[in-house]
This record gives C-alpha cells, sequence and structure tokens, in this order.
C-alpha cells in the first residue's frame, strides 16, 4: 500500500515539476486541469482587485516554470529591473539623467536577450573569421525572452517620452509582464494598453463570452486540427530533405508551410486572446487574414500585428521614418525588417528573410509614390482584377520567403528551389493525391477559411455562443476538447513560435 501511495506522489510530483520533454503548452492535457484551477480561484476573489491580482500572477509564474523551469527567474528579475528604473525616469529632471536610465534599461533587457539568444550565434562567426576555437555555450533560451523584453523595453521608452506615468504596485508590473495567456509567443502587450484594465471592475457579459469562446474553439482548430496534422503528415517530410522529392511536392510543402504557421501561431493568439477576454482583459487582434493582403505593406499590416507596430513605433519612426527623404525612408524600412529578421533567431536564414521583407517593402514604397504622382486610378473591373492579382503575387512573395525562414540551411532553401524550377514533374499529382488526400483536403479547407471568411461569419458565431447559458458553454468546449483529441495527432508539435 505504502508503495503505491509513494508511486502515486511520485507520479503527482512529475506532473507538477518541471519537464523539459514536456513543457506546458495550451493545447495539452495539463493546461485544460490547469487553467480550470485558475478559473476557480480567480472567480473566487473577483471582488477584489488585489486578489485577482495575486492569483493571476501566481499562476502564470507557475505556468512559466512549467514551460522553461527556472528562468522563470529572469521574469522576476526583468519586472524588477524596469519597474524601478521607470519609476526612477520618471522622478529625473536631468535630460542626461534620463537617458542614462533609458540607455541602461535597454541594455539590460537586449543584453538578456542576446546573450540568451545570440551569443553562440557570434561565437560561430567569430571562429570562422579568425579560425578560432572558441567553445559555444549551448544555451538553453528561454521560452517567451523575445517578447517580455519587448514589452519591457515598450513600458521604459513610453515613460521615457512620458506618454504614460509609471506603474505605483509592483504587483501590477509583475503581473502585467508575467499575464500567462501572452507570456510565451505573445501577443506582444503594451503596458499603455494592458496596466488600466488591471484596476477595473471584472464584469464579464455575454459578449465576452461568446468572443472567448469563439476564439478558444477556432484557436485549437486552426493549431491542432489543420496546423499540426499537415506539418507531421507533409510539410515536415519536404522540408527534411527537399533534394529527395520533386517539384510539385516542393512547392506544395512550401503552401502547406504557409498555412502551418498560419494556423499554428494566429491559433495560439486567438486562445490567448480569449482566454484574456474571459478573465477581463482585452488585448487587440495579432492578424487579420493576412494572405488576402493585395499588397506586402497590407500584408505587414495584418501579420503579427503587434511586433510589426512595435517595430514601426520604436524600432522605424526612431530611425527617422519618412521624415528624412525617400532614400532614407528605404534604408529605415530595409534596417527595421533586417532586424525584425534577427529577432526571430539567430540564423543567416532569418536575416535573409527579414532582407527580403525590407527590400519588397522599400520597392512596394516606390510602386506607391509613382501611382501616386502620376494620378492613375483604377476602378471597377480593372480595381478588382488589380487587387487579386496583388493578391497573387504577395502570397507567393510570402511563400518564398517563407522557404528560408523554415529552411534549416540556405542549402536547403537553395535545394527546395532547384527542385521547383528544374524537376517539378507535374505528372505525378494523382500519386502525390493518392498518398497525401487527407492532407490536401484540410489544405483547402484551411485556405478556404481563410480567404472566404468574412467578419460578419465570426459575429454570427460569437453572437450565438454569446446566447448560451454558462453551463452549456462548458459543455460546448468540453465536447470540442473531446472531438479534438480523437482526431488530434499522436506526436505533440510544439508550437514555432515557441522557438522565438
Amino acid at each position: 500500500m505504502e508503495k503505491i501511495i509513494d508511486i502515486d506522489v511520485q507520479k503527482l510530483l512529475s506532473t507538477l515539476l518541471y519537464n523539459p520533454e514536456d513543457p506546458v503548452l495550451f493545447n495539452s492535457a495539463f493546461f485544460f486541469y490547469f487553467f480550470a484551477l485558475f478559473l476557480l480561484c480567480y472567480l473566487l476573489f473577483s471582488g477584489s482587485k488585489k486578489g485577482r491580482v495575486w492569483v493571476f500572477t501566481l499562476f502564470s509564474l507557475y505556468f512559466f516554470y512549467k514551460a522553461c523551469g527556472y528562468y522563470v527567474g529572469l521574469v522576476i528579475l526583468s519586472a524588477i529591473v524596469d519597474f524601478n528604473l521607470a519609476r526612477w525616469l520618471h522622478q529625473a529632471q536631468r535630460r542626461s539623467l534620463r537617458v542614462f536610465l533609458l540607455v541602461f534599461s535597454i541594455v539590460v533587457n537586449i543584453g538578456l536577450l542576446f546573450y540568451f539568444k545570440y551569443t553562440d550565434f557570434f561565437i560561430g562567426i567569430i571562429n570562422e573569421v579568425t579560425a578560432g576555437h572558441i567553445r559555444p555555450l549551448h544555451l538553453l533560451l528561454p521560452i517567451g525572452i523575445s517578447f517580455y523584453t519587448f514589452e519591457n523595453l515598450s513600458y521604459t521608452i513610453d515613460v521615457y517620452r512620458r506618454e504614460i506615468p509609471p506603474v505605483d504596485d509592483f504587483m501590477d508590473y509583475l503581473f502585467f509582464l508575467s499575464f500567462f495567456p501572452k507570456l510565451m509567443m505573445g501577443p506582444i502587450v503594451r503596458a499603455a494598453d494592458f496596466i488600466p484594465q488591471i484596476s477595473q471592475r471584472y464584469y464579464l457579459t455575454a459578449e465576452d463570452i461568446g468572443t472567448g469562446m469563439y476564439l478558444i474553439i477556432s484557436g485549437l482548430f486552426k493549431k491542432m486540427v489543420i496546423s499540426d496534422f499537415i506539418y507531421l503528415n507533409f510539410v515536415q517530410y519536404i522540408f527534411d530533405d527537399p533534394s529527395k522529392h520533386t517539384g510539385l511536392e516542393c512547392l506544395l510543402g512550401v503552401y502547406g508551410y504557409a498555412l502551418v504557421i498560419y494556423c499554428d501561431f494566429s491559433g495560439y493568439s486567438d486562445m490567448a486572446i480569449g482566454i484574456a477576454r474571459w478573465t477581463g482583459f482585452r488585448i487587440p487582434p495579432n492578424f487579420e487574414t493576412p494572405y488576402r493582403s493585395a499588397s506586402i505593406t497590407e500584408f505587414w499590416r495584418r501579420w503579427h500585428i503587434s511586433l510589426s507596430s512595435w517595430l514601426r513605433d520604436y524600432l522605424y519612426i526612431p530611425l527617422g521614418g519618412n521624415r528624412k527623404g525617400k532614400v532614407r525612408q528605404y534604408i529605415n524600412l530595409a534596417l527595421t525588417m533586417l532586424i525584425g529578421g534577427f529577432w526571430h533567431g539567430a540564423s543567416w536564414n532569418f536575416i535573409f528573410w527579414g532582407g527580403l521583407h525590407g527590400t519588397a517593402l522599400a520597392l512596394d514604397k516606390v510602386r506607391l509614390t509613382w501611382l501616386k504622382r502620376s494620378g492613375m486610378v483604377f476602378s471597377g473591373w480593372g480595381a478588382i482584377l488589380l487587387k487579386g492579382l496583388g493578391i497573387l503575387l504577395t502570397f507567393h512573395f510570402v511563400c518564398f520567403c517563407w522557404i528560408f525562414f523554415k529552411a534549416a540551411t540556405f542549402h536547403d532553401a537553395w535545394a527546395l528551389i532547384h527542385q521547383v524550377a528544374y524537376d517539378f514533374q507535374p505528372e505525378i499529382w494523382k500519386e502525390l493525391y493518392l498518398g497525401y488526400r487527407t492532407v490536401f483536403a484540410l489544405m483547402l479547407l484551411g485556405f478556404g477559411l481563410h480567404f472566404l471568411s468574412a467578419s460578419g461569419g465570426q459575429h454570427v458565431m460569437e453572437k450565438a455562443l454569446a446566447r448560451v447559458p454558462v453551463w452549456g458553454s462548458v459543455a460546448i468546449l468540453v465536447i470540442f476538447i473531446w472531438l479534438l483529441i480523437q482526431v488530434k495527432t499522436t506526436q505533440p508539435m510544439i508550437p514555432i513560435y515557441f522557438q522565438f
């Protein structure tokens, strides 16, 4: 009997403690139990602002511990540093002191990010250039560090600009930084948008319940059904070794990856926004059907909105934006996207990916300037055809860039492009279709929902869910999760943006 109890205790401890082989994910069984317990405790303290903050913060820190172990200390350390720096910034009168404190905050935040994310990358460059033998550190990247670093920076910079006052209560700031729905994969939330909501009375409307339910369900569907299945059953085979596959397979693999990365990241973002909505917080959308964009400029207004707006406000505009002439504007765009690419990871592939997008954005600005000066206006069928062509070209340019984003090396990326250009073999389409019917059906479903979806359809679903009583909402979610368990892949797929 004692042995059985000991075994049960050990199993319980192994479940509750951090396991690097099994990080907590929104689509894991552990998360559903965690979230149910969290909601129960949160509702018990919903009448007290301090109680809500403490419950949410403790659960968030535990959630982060389950995701990356003792690196949870970095979130606490970052909160302590920037909470105090922002207060000193606000109190300081001398401009030189304020600039020093701002620079110190930037150095600390970027320094931590650089140390964990880019040290080995630059050690490799030094070794190549100098024929040196410096040992890489092989540091484990703390999950979410790229996201909460940018949140820290935006907070300190906003206080420096006197756009917002500093937070008075440290727990409020720690709550903002560690808020578990967005901690590991974003969206990147700004203190100016989030912190004022902390003091608001917790009250949920039927719209909040319906919208939250819709976002959670649609996010789970995009992530677990569409993204995971297509990646594990098709896309990963293509990108593992493109030279073994025909050009037709490679092209379809690129289309598949375009859908995978969108459904993976937007699905997680939707779940984060939906969970936040259920807890009384409104987070802006992070994606707005990006593949329906008719230009690369429009694409970056619709894709990873929180990152692109952050880069615009805290990098592109401070560099000069479009205020110092056209040539400088194009250079600023290229630099911003290069840094945005490097933010994604310590790899030349990401830098090249960012450079491609930066170049395309600069060229798009040239196009827009030319159209404005020429006074050329399209209407009727001409405008419709032009928009359709713009969507087609933009989508394929984005897909071309995804090749370098996904491929492990430049060699793999060019091997895939070579197969598409020189070994297409369209005659194998029938065998390919028979081998991957389910994959292609899901791809058609995913792209169909993306390109044909209208905001009205989402509102109809949200209103329908809002009319369901609480017990009905719980039943719908339980049934939906049960259905997902029946169809989900046996091999769990770590979210793509988990690595950033």
